[in-house]
Formats: structure tokens, sequence, C-alpha cells
């Protein structure tokens, strides 16, 4: 299975895009800026999206690729997400103010676009070209939210990606239960910025480091870090690497890399 990494900052800023992973050629894992970086062959090839939740920085392409690619795909688009963010986006976006409701352009009985309701526990099988299991994890945000397992349906370890999250024990209890090949977790602020991280219910470094301390210890895999702050990046990965140096548990003997955009996770 191969991962795309389109996007992966926690804002814009030249060359710095927003969460957008393509997985194969035909699921799209939260739809930020750098969905702009593909062809208009590559978002018509893909079938189904996956939201982790409604904020602006993972959807924000969303309604654009649809104006885009609607007319050139024989089926519409299926997008599955939370209800709550399912609601949002019809209310905030898909409202005939904000963006046309492409739920029924051109037609109702012929849509560009699709909603589908997930749950957390859920476990998802899309993928046309090549079928993934896609199972719903937990996350803790501002906003009801989730992560996602994506694997081979005929089997094989686990692509993992938190969303946008705090602390979350239910988290890393499925994921010690999992086959994991690499984990993708949010840092988006320092830990000079840790009362923001908190109220925003996002990780700093020291935030991760506690989290990480909940991976078993016999599971070793390697772990990306997302969303970070442009501003702040080189300042959270100096903090991450120093945590490792001074043996903090969850950090220490742990593969910590900093994600980037435009690379491929092949696994």
């Amino acid at each position: 299975m191969q991962v795309r990494v389109l996007g992966c900052s926690g804002a814009i800023a030249k060359d710095c895009r927003t969460t957008s992973f393509l997985v194969d050629t035909d699921l799209l894992v939260d739809a930020g800026t750098g969905v702009g970086d593909l062809s208009l062959e590559e978002m018509a090839a893909i079938d189904d999206v996956v939201l982790t939740h409604c904020h602006l920085d993972h959807i924000a392409a969303l309604p654009l690729m649809l104006d885009a690619i609607g007319s050139r795909r024989s089926k519409p688009l299926r997008v599955h997400a939370l209800r709550a963010t399912i609601e949002a986006l019809r209310a905030h976006v898909f409202n005939n103010v904000i963006w046309p409701d492409f739920e029924s352009i051109p037609s109702p009985e012929a849509p560009f676009v699709s909603f589908h309701d997930i749950e957390v526990g859920q476990m998802l099988q899309l993928g046309s070209c090549a079928p993934k299991s896609i199972e719903v994890l937990p996350a803790v945000h501002t906003v009801p939210a989730c992560g996602f397992a994506v694997r081979r349906a005929s089997g094989g370890a686990n692509w993992v990606f938190s969303g946008d999250t705090e602390r979350n024990p239910p988290f890393w209890d499925r994921v010690n239960a999992l086959d994991v090949a690499m984990l993708v977790i949010e840092t988006a602020f320092s830990n000079r910025e840790q009362a923001l991280a908190e109220r925003s219910l996002h990780l700093s470094p020291v935030m991760l480091a506690g989290e990480l301390a909940r991976i078993d210890p016999a599971k070793q895999f390697p772990i990306y870090i997302t969303h970070t702050k442009p501003a702040e990046t080189d300042e959270i990965m100096s903090q991450i690497e120093a945590l490792g140096e001074h043996q903090v548990e969850g950090v220490a003997h742990r593969d910590i890399r900093w994600l980037k955009a435009d690379g491929v996770l092949t696994f």
C-alpha cells in the first residue's frame, strides 16, 4: 500500500499545505489544501474520501475539488465522515451560499457527491482499484473527530493516523491491539505554547511523550510527526529530539521523524 503525503502542515505558508493523504490512487484521507497539487486526472480517480473532522484545514479543498472534477465522473464522490462533520459541511459549506449544494447538482438523482455516516469503531471496506479496510479510531478534539487505521483488505499491517487529537487513552488501547506499520500523529504546538495546545485540544512535545509512553514497549514502528505550525516546526522537532536525548519515556528509543509533504510512504 502507498500513502502519498499531499499536505501535513498545521497552517499554510510557502511549501506548507494542510492535511491530506492519497492512499493508492482511489482513497483520500482528509481534504486539506494539499489536494490542489493533484492533476485533474488524479482527482477524478478518487472514489472515496474519509474525513477526520470538519475544521477548515482538513476540508478546504473538498468543495473546490468537486467543482473541478464532478462533471468528469460517472458516479458521485463518496465522502465518509462522522454525522456531526457531515452536518457541518451541509450547513456551512454546501449550503448554496458559501458553495453550491453538490448533493443535488446536477440533479438529486445523480449528484456530484454523496455523504455517508461513520462511527468510531466501525470498519469500512473501500477502494475500487485496491480494496482497503479502514477502521475508525477515537480522537479527542474541539469538535467531534476521529482517526483512521488503513490496511489492505486482504490483510497486513496498518497505516495509523491520529487525526487532530489531545490526550486519548482509548486510541492507544486500540493501537496496541493492531498490527501497525507506521503511525502519523499530530503535534501542533511547541512546549512554549502548551497552554494553547491544551485549550485547542492539540498535542505539544511534552504531551506527545506522555501519549507515546502508552505504546506497548514490544511494538516498534516509525512515528511521523504531522500538523506542526510552520512558524514552530523547527522548535517542535528540536524539543522532541531533546526529550529523546534525555531518555524521556515515550520518546526514548522510538523512531520519530518529521513528516514532509510530497513524500510517499510505502509498506
